[in-house]
């Protein structure tokens, strides 16, 4: 990717988590150092996963089964996010092609499991 973090910070990451309602420095900063680490990993064998956040198709699934089912507000406004057709057809590779889908879709991994990802930056 070909973005600095500053861009990603103040055009992707802020404006997607303000959005949400859930803009904040730390993660903010959380979501720059996880793209920063996986970008670090892209050649890699250890690179998994879609996109900037390296985020996997089970992980994906499980926000929207486990977690947004049951927020819907918070789901319509995610789901907002997304291209609506490419979203139908193929829903996994919203991680890859949107950042600001791929950064609320983040956030709410680190909300489910936030040891997770702060230790995959450590």
């Amino acid at each position: 990717m070909d973005i600095s973090k500053q861009e990603l910070r103040e055009q992707i990451i802020h404006p997607t988590l303000d959005y949400l309602g859930k803009a904040g420095t730390a993660v903010e900063n959380l979501l720059v150092a996880i793209v920063t680490q996986k970008q670090k990993h892209q050649n890699t064998k250890h690179h998994k996963g879609l996109g900037p956040y390296g985020i996997d198709t089970s992980t994906h699934q499980m926000v929207w089964d486990k977690y947004l089912a049951f927020h819907p507000d918070l789901a319509s406004r995610i789901r907002g996010l997304a291209s609506q057709r490419a979203f139908l057809e193929d829903p996994h590779s919203e991680l890859a092609t949107n950042l600001c889908y791929a950064t609320a879709i983040a956030w709410v991994v680190y909300i489910l499991h936030p040891q997770e990802l702060a230790h995959s930056v450590a």
